[in-house]
């Protein structure tokens, strides 16, 4: 069985290192550019906290990812 699974990659700028993105599991890039890959079932809510971290996002693409169960 064959299953989707939809998410998005989205590139966020203007993030800054602070105690909130210190516990992030992703390093903020020098360019200040950061590739965040959200399941559509949290998109929402993680681009409510970009915001509120003060990021901008600058670009979205879709993800398809397929997941094999056997």
């Amino acid at each position: 069985m064959v299953y989707q699974s939809r998410s998005f990659q989205v590139e966020v700028s203007g993030l800054h290192q602070n105690e909130v993105t210190n516990q992030n599991n992703y390093p903020i890039r020098s360019s200040g550019s950061v590739f965040i890959t959200i399941p559509f079932s949290r998109f929402n809510e993680e681009l409510q906290r970009i915001n509120r971290l003060g990021g901008k996002i600058v670009n979205i693409q879709p993800l398809n990812l397929q997941i094999n169960e056997n």
